[in-house]
């Protein structure tokens, strides 16, 4: 220290054998505690030095480290203000070892320059300096204040380092289990020796997790389930947002619980503290640690701050686990369902959304089993994509299933149809339009279909006939949802054993790839793939029109694509077999 550097270089300065400096400025005769004067002679000091050594004398004093100074015979010479202070025992004129402070400072400076010793509940830094004429000394400095200073500082940096470090681990899960399972993992043994984390119940049942330090490992994590009944009340009051102390009855419910297996009560405390969530608690968090240590404030206030963290992360993955519970439900009532099965039909499907992440898209299909046995279908595709337009798709699904139970003729039931969207469309301000070919298909007893086709602007379906041949058929209309009273075309086609009608929207025929990427496929291109196919059955009819669309689009982007397949599918007939008439049954007779 810049200090103890310029009082050593005055103390180098004195000469002990002259007597000692003190802050008074007059000459003194150190007199030993035996009464025998020292063996140094007084020395006469003229009036300049005695103003010089009181000027040392005074400047030591103000030094901040004490300054000790003994003879070559371990009689010490002077004791400045400040190390009379810290050593209050040392006296001028005895040995340094005769008293108890002497001898601590004596084994301090023995061993190494710089040295602590703990004096009377004190933090005491000694250093050791050799001076001329075989005389030493010794700096002493109280640090107690300095190093719980610098103490107080490292331990606020580590709760930092801490707290930053289970943020950045807890900010990434958004899955319930692992953000759990993170907060448990990152409290041991940090904060405490065990971590129990319990979930905020949900229909009746409590899930938890529960961390325990393992010697030179990772700490052992496990979990289970409780009955609400069953949490301890510790519990109950912190996810009530109520923060318990600290008690013997808190470890005793811990141990009827199960979590404390193998601790003695006596040797652990116990703290529960709330998760902060949206609203309510999200959960509540145990620390366990041993008696000896318990929880001082600052160690409250970093628990507190980490719960604060975990609460964070835990409310983020309920939530995320709640949006997507609802996503996933709100997704499956808008994913097109699979047609009914029909005697004397056979349907084939394929769906492809531009947004695969999603999973749902703006192209819809379905059918439904009229009473007399007829089927009603239906393939279309709403103006947009993603969300918004699947949703748009849902509400004309819901449509159709409400209006076929007061029509099933295609063209009135297609005019009902766009009624109610333009009707919705305008209640909503949304705008929004579709195109869709809609009809009905009844089965002949000769194994062939006839199908009634309305149109609301949608592509022209093709027929794969029994030659192999592909035929477009021509199906005017208009848009659906855009106009009142719109028009809309309706044409009768029959279908013979094994012949099919392929519905399909505009993402086949406008699905983008060639040599430079941006030819459509078209309608020619699907048909030319369709010819030759008439032996498929309908599903590997839809599923070869998905192929070769991916394969035309190559990986690039590409609007939703849906496909439908209505094929005549003959229904086999049974043979009764005949009635016995006793005489016993060749085995190679049939039914």
């Amino acid at each position: 220290m810049e200090a103890g550097l310029v009082g050593s270089a005055d103390v180098r300065g004195w000469d002990p054998g002259d007597g000692p400096v003190s802050a008074s400025g007059a000459a003194r005769v150190v007199t030993r505690s035996d009464g025998h004067g020292l063996p140094d002679p007084p020395v006469t000091h003229t009036n300049a030095e005695a103003a010089s050594n009181a000027a040392r004398a005074q400047a030591v004093d103000r030094f901040r480290e004490g300054v000790v100074i003994c003879a070559a015979d371990g009689v010490v010479r002077d004791v400045s203000d400040v190390a009379a202070g810290v050593f209050p025992r040392l006296r001028v004129g005895e040995l340094l070892t005769a008293t108890e402070d002497g001898r601590l400072i004596e084994a301090a400076g023995s061993g190494r320059a710089d040295a602590e010793v703990v004096h009377e509940g004190r933090r005491i830094r000694v250093r050791r300096v050799a001076l001329p004429q075989d005389r030493h000394g010794w700096y002493v400095e109280d640090v107690t204040e300095a190093v719980d200073r610098a103490d107080a500082l490292l331990a606020e940096r580590s709760r930092s380092g801490f707290l930053a470090n289970a943020s950045q681990r807890l900010g990434n899960p958004l899955h319930v289990d692992r953000a759990a399972r993170a907060a448990a993992r990152l409290a041991v043994p940090v904060l405490g020796r065990v971590a129990v984390l319990v979930l905020a119940p949900r229909l009746g049942r409590a899930r938890w997790w529960r961390a325990v330090a393992a010697d030179d490992d990772l700490p052992v994590v496990d979990g289970g389930v409780l009955d609400v009944d069953d949490l301890p009340p510790a519990i109950d009051e912190a996810l009530a947002g109520v923060e318990p102390h600290t008690a013997n009855w808190l470890a005793e419910q811990l141990v009827q619980t199960g979590w404390l297996a193998g601790h003695e009560l006596a040797a652990v405390s116990a703290r529960v503290v709330p998760l902060p969530g949206t609203g309510a608690p999200t959960g509540a968090l145990v620390l366990v640690r041993p008696a000896v240590q318990g929880f001082a404030e600052p160690d409250l206030q970093v628990l507190r701050g980490f719960a604060a963290r975990a609460g964070a992360a835990l409310n983020a993955a309920v939530l995320y686990r709640e949006q997507a519970d609802i996503a996933e439900t709100l997704e499956a009532s808008l994913l097109p369902i699979e047609p009914a099965p029909v005697p004397g039909l056979e349907w084939g499907t394929a769906y492809r959304p531009a947004q695969a992440t999603l999973r749902i898209g703006g192209d819809f299909y379905g059918s439904h089993r009229l009473p007399d046995g007829d089927a009603l279908f239906y393939l279309g595709d709403v103006s947009g994509k993603g969300v918004e337009a699947a949703v748009f798709t849902g509400q004309l699904r819901q449509a159709v299933q409400a209006l076929r139970r007061v029509e099933t003729e295609p063209r009135r039931l297609l005019a009902l149809l766009n009624e109610a969207m333009l009707e919705t469309s305008q209640a909503h301000g949304q705008g929004r339009f579709a195109t869709i070919v809609l009809g009905s298909a009844r089965p002949d007893r000769d194994g062939g279909v006839r199908l009634t086709l309305a149109g609301g602007g949608h592509l022209a379906p093709m027929l794969i006939r029994a030659d192999g041949s592909v035929q477009t058929v021509r199906l005017d209309g208009m848009l659906v949802g855009v106009v009142p009273d719109a028009r809309i075309g309706q044409v009768t086609v029959r279908l013979a054993a094994g012949e099919t009608c392929l519905l399909y929207s505009d993402g086949v025929t406008e699905a983008r790839g060639g040599r430079r990427g941006d030819e459509h496929f078209g309608a020619d291109r699907l048909a030319a793939a369709m010819t030759g196919c008439h032996r498929m059955p309908a599903p590997a009819l839809a599923e070869r029109v998905e192929q070769v669309t991916s394969d035309w689009l190559a990986g690039r982007e590409h609007d939703d694509i849906a496909v439908l397949a209505v094929r005549a599918a003959p229904v086999p007939v049974r043979h009764l077999r005949a009635v016995p008439d006793g005489r016993p049954e060749r085995e190679n007779s049939t039914a």
